[in-house]
């Protein structure tokens, strides 16, 4: 009987894939990136839409992303999937010293700020903008820059809330081709930051809220359109009213 597969196979494969396979054997790093990114945001599609067989087939696919960097990485003599393997356990027990040290529990955020000069280091510059907001916030709180509770982050919505109001009542408006006013965008983006922080206070993490908000809104508006066209009604003419009018119906539906 065949024993199952296991992590030695996988990277068995990839290395025979490198030697023999003339695409594979072209890669690089820098040739790879792309491939990395992708196959994260299919993993994340999987998970989204509770297709275990997708997740099964897309994690291995993010897996091959992990063996091939290994295994080129090998080649140049910088280091192998072992030593990978080994920084993964390193870390995971000095970050759980409760668990393998006989230490006192700590907070994971804490414990990284001490390795760090300052809350930006290591956090990718092309983080998703609402991640990085919360990310932001979440090494800021390690260090103790905290509010105790949602009540001062709630406080804090409803003043930047009151600022984007004051610059829509001067009178900043989008300019040229739909480019904001510096000022408006700006207060704009401090109270987007502020929501960040009240949904992390509420332990809710803003991009998977945001998620769910957008397929809300995708899935009722769809429901608007196939109302509109049973009706013969155009949604492009049809003006606010009505189609919110549709939009109540459909809510009433659900």
């Amino acid at each position: 009987m065949q024993e199952n597969p296991g992590l030695s196979d996988t990277l068995a494969l990839m290395k025979d894939l490198r030697a023999r396979c003339e695409w594979d054997a072209a890669q690089t790093h820098e040739s790879l990136r792309p491939y990395l990114i992708e196959e994260a945001y299919e993993v994340d599609d999987a998970i989204r839409s509770g297709d275990d067989r997708a997740l099964r087939e897309e994690l291995g696919d993010l897996l091959l992303q992990v063996l091939f960097h290994s295994v080129v990485a090998e080649e140049r003599g910088a280091f192998d999937f072992a030593d990978v393997a080994e920084g993964f356990l390193t870390k995971m027990k000095s970050r759980h010293p409760h668990l393998f040290e006989g230490g006192e529990r700590q907070n994971w955020e804490g414990m990284k700020a001490k390795k760090r000069d300052s809350i930006i280091d290591g956090l990718p510059a092309d983080l998703p903008a609402l991640h990085r907001a919360f990310r932001l916030q979440d090494r800021a709180a390690g260090v103790g820059f905290d509010w105790p509770d949602a009540d001062g982050p709630v406080r804090k919505v409803e003043e930047e809330l009151t600022e984007v109001l004051a610059e829509v009542a001067r009178g900043s408006t989008p300019g040229g081709r739909g480019v904001p006013d510096a000022r408006l965008e700006e207060e704009v983006g401090d109270l987007l930051f502020a929501v960040v922080n009240l949904s992390r206070k509420l332990g809710v993490h803003p991009s998977l809220a945001l998620d769910r908000a957008n397929a809300k809104f995708a899935f009722r508006f769809q429901g608007v359109e196939r109302l509109a066209k049973a009706r013969g009604i155009d949604v492009t003419t049809a003006g606010l009213q009505l189609l919110d009018g549709l939009w109540d119906e459909v809510k009433a539906s659900e």
